[in-house]
């Protein structure tokens, strides 16, 4: 059991980098690959684009309720034993995807997804407790660049299994789930339980309740919380119906993968790969200023992919939103590890799914409404979304003397055990 130590840092932040990996791994198949596999469940094509919104909106509802209660149940009991909890739930997950054979089976397995989450935030605060503060901004960096990863990999070894060894999508999901089985096996025997430094007690609803007061009373998680939902809804939009628009752009029916690997996959490994330098960046020049930056590059991103002719062009528009979206991310988590007191530092990372849940059931279901005027449409909307956010992040990186940033002494010049 640990709670700090400089020699323990590196190797927690291996062990969740590889969990969030395979998780963002299989979930990015899910996008990539639904609407294929609601074709070989037997559903008629005209009703796959407006499903895909709708579910992808229904999964994040079915987990709303529980955001607040994975982190008290962490910090009162078990980190590890929640992280392990979202592993073996993923395993349902995709076996039940990869065995469906009626779209109602599909749809059931799709909305397990909703409890499948809530373990990013723990395993933040777990990586927090450990890291030396001069050292947090690259390992936020890099932590943040695990997803999506994991997101590119999903959709490249997808479509190679699809295209090439000629597949169905139900056997990338098997795979998944194998993965995900391995990966819980990984954190029950490779991975320390961090507890803590504050443990609180009381009750488990009370607890949840409170740290959802703590949040919507704290200024700064507010304006954070506000900034990382607009940036998660513009993102959900988009990659909601990215996959299906890469088949409208080359044409192609959906028993293929097409470029999806590409766009989905290369794109998102590409992007993912030079997004710590967003950690690096900020350690130097302040939280704030990467996180204004990251949010313009994202608006002007998805502004980008409608106008695509061809999949490069989609795959390199695509592979700049993953590494300013991965950047945000960092920036977000990093400013509240600093800025939260320890005792509510875990519920409140964990609650950072709050607005990415409330991001996840708005932009898909607003997607499905936009989409009627056009695929490109929805990218569109995406865009202008992401732009009201800039300014958004703009007015909160001002902050009260009128300037944008914090000098790199506002997040490592405070007084944190090291050792």
């Amino acid at each position: 059991m640990h709670r700090h130590g400089q020699s323990d840092w590196r190797q927690l932040l291996a062990v969740f980098w590889i969990t969030s990996f395979v998780e963002g791994y299989g979930v990015a198949q899910v996008y990539a690959f639904l609407p294929n596999r609601l074709r070989e469940v037997g559903m008629a094509a005209p009703d796959i684009e407006r499903l895909v919104g709708l579910l992808g909106a229904l999964f994040f509802l079915v987990g709303l309720p529980l955001i607040p209660l994975w982190g008290v149940w962490a910090d009162k009991y078990s980190r590890k034993a929640v992280i392990i909890r979202s592993a073996l739930v993923e395993v349902a997950v995709f076996s039940v995807v990869a065995a469906s054979r009626e779209p109602w089976q599909l749809i059931v397995g799709v909305l397990l997804v909703g409890f499948q989450l809530g373990n990013t935030g723990v395993m933040m605060a777990a990586i927090r407790d450990v890291t030396p503060p001069h050292r947090l901004g690259l390992a936020m960096g890099i932590f943040a660049a695990s997803s999506p990863l994991g997101f590119g990999a999903g959709p490249t070894v997808g479509g190679f299994m699809i295209d090439q060894l000629h597949m169905a999508s139900g056997s990338v999901f098997g795979l998944a789930a194998i993965l995900s089985a391995a990966m819980a096996l990984m954190l029950a025997v490779g991975s320390a339980e961090v507890r803590p430094e504050v443990v609180p007690q009381g009750g488990v609803l009370r607890l949840a309740f409170g740290a959802v007061r703590g949040v919507l009373s704290d200024r700064i998680v507010r304006w954070l919380f506000v900034i990382y939902g607009i940036a998660f809804l513009g993102r959900q939009m988009a990659l909601q119906y990215l996959a299906l628009f890469v088949h409208e752009v080359e044409h192609t029916p959906l028993d293929v993968a097409g470029s999806i690997g590409l766009v989905l996959g290369v794109a998102t490994i590409v992007g993912a790969a030079v997004s710590p330098i967003g950690g690096w960046v900020a350690d130097r020049v302040g939280f704030r200023t990467v996180l204004v930056v990251a949010m313009a590059g994202l608006a002007v991103s998805f502004a980008a992919l409608p106008l695509a002719p061809s999949a490069a062009w989609m795959a390199a528009a695509y592979a700049f939103a993953v590494a300013f979206l991965a950047a945000i991310g960092a920036m977000v988590s990093g400013l509240l590890a600093m800025e939260v007191p320890p005792e509510r530092r875990s519920a409140t990372l964990n609650l950072i799914f709050l607005p990415l849940y409330l991001g996840g059931i708005a932009g898909p279901a607003l997607g499905s409404v936009v989409v009627g005027a056009g695929l490109r449409s929805v990218f569109y909307v995406a865009a202008l979304v992401v732009a009201g956010g800039v300014i958004v992040t703009i007015a909160f990186a001002r902050g009260a003397d009128g300037s944008i940033g914090a000098p790199p002494a506002e997040l490592t010049g405070r007084t944190e055990p090291t050792a």
